[in-house]
């Protein structure tokens, strides 16, 4: 009587699809470098003289300005 065997999977064991190659890999948005400490420092000063020169609100001149020069406006 012959001998009835399962067929076996041959070929790589993982189940992962395979990478994508180069060129069907879609590309990584190109990153800017952000505003240098200097010019969010200058545009901070400039916040604080257009509200006139008054004290106390420094984080928020920074903040401000640091905004405006990521979003690309002054």
């Amino acid at each position: 009587m012959a001998r009835h065997t399962a067929n076996k999977q041959t070929g790589p064991s993982s189940s992962k699809p395979p990478a994508p190659s180069a060129q069907t890999r879609p590309r990584a948005p190109e990153s800017r470098p952000g505003p240098t400490n200097e010019q969010i420092a200058r545009r901070a000063y400039e916040v604080f003289l257009a509200r006139g020169g008054t004290h106390g609100n420094s984080e928020q001149d920074w903040f401000q300005a640091e905004r405006e020069l990521r979003l690309g406006r002054q």
